[in-house]
């Protein structure tokens, strides 16, 4: 597994790439691709492969128009049966072990007063991530490759606007190498600390159980926690998740087969979504 940084370099590398095979013919051929990113076929196939684990014809196929119908058609899971498709005991990068808990409705409330919040910038498969947690876990996640730094950095503090954020990325560094993948020495779970109103919370919780590689609907989501009616609402949670990846938001699609959006940019969305399932589809279960 890279390290981070060489994580972030694949991820600005497969972004050029992304864009090349979303206008590209069907039948773009390696040697073609690679040219047009300045590389040789073989140093492009070795970045692709390692950061994907297909070739890029095959991840061409992940990212048509249509993939989202796809993946609702060939890999929906409806979340009472997602435990049962296991949630980890394979390499895949988001098949973790989290422990979470909440913040108390009242403390939420409170706006973040009293509370601590450290905060670091670290290299990620998917560009530039600001990780924030408290002592009890990763409390935020966000992506600036779309927004820019200055923005994710705003958005994210405004939620807790009474909270004391300090800079602290050594604190964060242990439970980010392992959020990212990097750092699979230990089986301790990741702790993530959900700060949000309960009903939030529970539309957050119902997400986790979404198995790397597969994709629900807003209306799933809303039968899962006893809410059929709350659609609206559920996409309003959904999209107010603060822990990007862990709480795998990018996962929820739209019935009729769209994307639907995306807090961090639909771009980010759909290289999660394409990575995520080819790379299902490249490393077998255990």
């Amino acid at each position: 597994m890279p390290e981070p940084s060489e994580q972030s370099y694949h991820y600005h590398v497969m972004r050029r790439a992304i864009d090349l095979l979303d206008e590209a013919e069907p039948g773009v051929t390696l040697q073609t691709l690679a040219a047009r990113m300045d590389m040789s076929a073989a140093h492009f196939q070795r970045l692709f492969t390692r950061w994907v684990g297909v070739s890029p014809k095959r991840y061409q196929q992940y990212l048509a128009l249509d993939q989202a119908r796809t993946m609702l058609a060939e890999r929906f899971t409806t979340l009472d049966t997602a435990h049962e498709l296991g949630l980890s005991g394979t390499g895949r990068l988001h098949d973790l072990f989290l422990r979470w808990e909440a913040m108390s409705p009242g403390a939420y409330a409170r706006r973040g007063a009293g509370l601590m919040i450290f905060w670091g910038w670290f290299d990620s498969p998917f560009g530039p991530a600001l990780v924030m947690g408290t002592d009890k876990g990763i409390c935020a996640i966000g992506f600036s490759s779309e927004a820019g730094e200055a923005a994710t950095m705003a958005d994210l503090t405004a939620r807790w606007p009474e909270a004391d954020f300090v800079e602290d990325p050594a604190r964060l560094h242990p439970w980010v190498l392992a959020a990212f993948g990097v750092n699979r020495q230990t089986n301790a779970p990741v702790p993530l600390y959900l700060i949000g109103a309960p009903f939030q919370i529970k539309v957050w919780e119902a997400l986790m159980q979404i198995p790397s590689g597969h994709v629900t609907s807003y209306s799933q989501i809303a039968e899962a926690i006893g809410s059929p009616r709350a659609v609206r609402a559920v996409g309003t949670a959904v999209g107010r998740n603060p822990i990007s990846l862990l709480i795998p938001c990018h996962r929820v699609l739209r019935k009729s087969g769209g994307l639907g959006g995306y807090h961090w940019g639909l771009p980010v969305k759909r290289a999660i979504l394409a990575w995520e399932a080819a790379r299902a589809e490249a490393e077998p279960a255990l």
